[in-house]
């Protein structure tokens, strides 16, 4: 039997393969809100036959968006905006779904990628303010972040708790707090975004602390039976930054709070990164996670290979796999890495008739 499509149980949560698909940032929201991109978006992937749908990026404030087209859960309107976009998808799809909370940070009030991504100064339409552990601009030319005080800090935890709550009345799986990719809760973990002199910065456990905060007011307010899971990079590929070691003692101090996965990336903390990129450039580190805890590991980056993803699962390297990129560019790729691994996927009765014969057995009809 293929490793990569074996069930696993994370916690409560049953999947049904080992397939995740990651959280993509898509843009195309309006004040927060999800439009029919979404619909469309979220959509096809769900009938792609992967195990777990992660939906982008999503602010709990909108000062936390990385662009003003970002995805929000903050008030009514994009409740209600998210509410319909999921009423749609589970129509025609059993596909489980988890979303990404998130707060950008000093990398927020940027323009679209595709209009160059640089940020928007607060005087500009479309910019904001920004806000960081201390007032380190990402960038050398941006405008400098202001220093979350007392008031900020609690506001950012229960902005978060408020987005799990709001989730949760969603019927959402599964939450995955983003403290990644140079966003705030990454900016509080490294030394080189966090410069505090008080209870909040300095060593290795006072980093940890505000993510560790957070942690544990989505886990308060997300019920108990559901998921809750961070995505941490597991190094800044910089000199005097976070790097592994300090990873595996956040993960397992998450772990003693109840975290159910983590997801390992990497950087995104600085523009001084020097980034080995290749096939599975980020697996190791997702290896010596799961060597140092007992949670599920989910691995992502430049995992595009049938073989390859089948071996990241079948050596134990982690237990799940995430794609981004290569789903976007073939959204039925777990349909293809099941005909190739001669395993089978779920996938819709109108589509039942495109089986092709040399793999009779490739699709579930039994659901």
């Amino acid at each position: 039997m293929s490793a990569l499509f074996t069930p696993i149980r994370v916690g409560q949560l049953e999947l049904a393969n080992r397939i995740v698909i990651a959280p993509m940032c898509q843009y195309s929201a309006v004040d927060g809100c999800m439009t029919d991109w979404h619909l469309i978006h979220l959509g096809y992937l769900a009938l792609s036959g992967a195990a777990l749908l992660t939906i982008e990026a999503t602010a709990v404030l909108p000062e936390g968006r990385i662009t003003y087209a970002d995805t929000g859960l903050w008030n009514d309107a994009t409740l209600a905006a998210m509410a319909r976009t999921l009423e749609s998808v589970r129509r025609w799809s059993p596909i489980r779904i988890a979303i990404q909370l998130a707060h950008a940070g000093r990398k927020a009030s940027t323009e679209v990628p595709w209009k160059g991504g640089k940020q928007i100064p607060a005087d500009q339409h479309n910019g904001w303010h920004t806000l960081a552990p201390a007032a380190i601009p990402f960038q050398a030319s941006d405008r400098a972040p202001v220093a979350l005080d007392r008031g900020g800090l609690a506001r950012v935890r229960e902005g978060f708790a408020a987005a799990a709550l709001r989730a949760a009345q969603l019927g959402i799986d599964a939450v995955q707090i983003h403290g990644a990719h140079g966003y705030l809760l990454h900016q509080f973990l490294s030394p080189l975004s966090n410069t505090r002199t008080d209870e909040y910065g300095g060593s290795l456990e006072n980093r940890m602390r505000f993510p560790l905060e957070v942690f544990a007011a989505v886990r308060e307010a997300f019920p108990p039976e559901r998921p809750v899971t961070m995505h941490v990079s597991g190094t800044d590929w910089a000199e005097g930054g976070w790097d592994i070691a300090q990873t595996i003692a956040f993960a397992q101090a998450l772990e003693a709070r109840g975290c159910t996965a983590i997801h390992v990336s990497s950087g995104g903390l600085t523009p001084s990164q020097k980034i080995p990129v290749g096939p599975s450039y980020q697996v190791p580190l997702a290896r010596a996670v799961k060597g140092a805890t007992g949670m599920p590991v989910v691995a992502v980056g430049l995992i595009t290979e049938f073989d390859q993803a089948e071996a990241i699962v079948g050596t134990g390297e982690a237990d799940l796999i995430a794609l981004a990129r290569a789903i976007l560019y073939d959204p039925r790729w777990p349909w293809h890495a099941a005909a190739h691994l001669g395993a089978h996927v779920q996938a819709p009765d109108r589509y039942l008739r495109s089986q092709p014969r040399q793999y009779p057995d490739l699709f579930d009809i039994g659901h």
